[in-house]
């Protein structure tokens, strides 16, 4: 039998199922003069590069987004979840 390749691409989106190693997984989190995106470590597409300062504005803006969605669930929002009655003139 053949063996299937542990890592490479398919369509132009990178996969790599070999086992992780810790240091594996640091410097793929970890890479000064690459982009915003690098290759997972493990698993299939990419993930963010923490050594690029864009990343840690993706960070700040999902955070805010989750701290601004956490504040709306007071006893207001369950107000919000009552069924709507439409109705439409022909």
């Amino acid at each position: 039998m053949v063996d299937k390749p542990q890592s490479g691409t398919v369509f132009g989106v990178p996969y790599n199922f070999e086992r992780p190693s810790v240091g594996r997984l640091l410097s793929s989190y970890w890479q000064p003069g690459k982009g915003m995106l690098v290759k997972k470590p493990f698993g299939i597409g990419y993930t963010l590069n923490l050594a690029s300062w864009r990343s840690w504005i993706v960070l700040l803006i999902v955070a805010g987004l989750l701290w601004h969605e956490r504040q709306g669930e007071g006893p207001e929002a369950e107000a919000d979840d009552d069924p709507v009655e439409v109705v439409i003139d022909d």
